[in-house]
């Protein structure tokens, strides 16, 4: 293993470590992945995050043959989607509970809050009910992911996803607290929703400035400026 490969599986288990301690998961529930080499690292099956080491992460070809421990049983998503989106290197999956509570409902969180863009559209889509760890329920996330970083699973869950382990940790908390603000809003009843061309200005704001994706470059903001010596 080199030293690379084991600062990834490092932080792999971190990340999970974090899923679990920001309430965003509940014991062995979620998995995580990463894409490595010529195929990916996931998350082994059924083991408590709060045990996990580096060498417990199971490396998997996209054949789905792996080394090691049993794979999670939802590894069929995480291949497809690191397959089908060479835009992201990383897949997180997990059960929080607003995210959970609103696709039990098989809700599409509409643009009632100028944050759903930072997914990537208009929406936060639900992708329909499918039986755990089939091909059904991957191809249901991959349609519902379709120019999307993040997705609710029916009556299942959320995926969120990223460049790095750290922007899909913050997609998935940032779903979570979408889910719930909605659930919320709509005890007043159903919210107004933006339109769609305010969502474009809201999305080409987002890309420009790199919105929850990482540092802004430096003049991407064009109202603030720095101050000179």
């Amino acid at each position: 293993m080199t030293e690379a490969e084991r600062d990834l599986r490092t932080r792999m288990v971190e990340t999970c470590r974090k899923m679990n301690s920001t309430g965003l998961n509940q014991g062995t529930a979620g998995n995580l992945s990463a894409r490595h080499g010529d195929g990916f690292l996931i998350t082994p099956s059924s083991m408590p995050y709060d045990i996990m080491q580096p060498e417990d992460i199971v490396d998997m070809a996209w054949d789905g043959t792996y080394a090691g421990r049993r794979p999670s049983s939802e590894w069929r998503f995480h291949r497809d989607i690191l397959k089908a989106r060479p835009d992201v290197d990383v897949v997180l999956h997990c059960h929080s509970t607003y995210a959970t509570s609103v696709a039990c409902h098989h809700r599409t969180i509409p643009a009632f809050h100028y944050m759903v863009g930072v997914m990537g559209g208009t929406t936060l889509r639900c992708a329909a009910y499918a039986t755990f760890g089939t091909q059904a329920l991957s191809d249901a996330a991959i349609e519902a992911l379709q120019d999307r970083k993040a997705c609710l699973l029916g009556q299942h869950g959320q995926i969120s996803l990223g460049k790095t382990l750290d922007a899909a940790l913050w997609m998935a908390v940032e779903v979570e607290t979408l889910a719930r603000m909605y659930q919320q809003a709509c005890v007043l009843g159903e919210p107004p929703v933006l339109s769609d061309e305010e969502m474009a200005r809201v999305i080409a704001q987002m890309q420009r400035m790199s919105y929850g994706l990482g540092p802004e470059e430096e003049g991407s903001n064009d109202v603030a400026r720095p101050r000179k010596a």
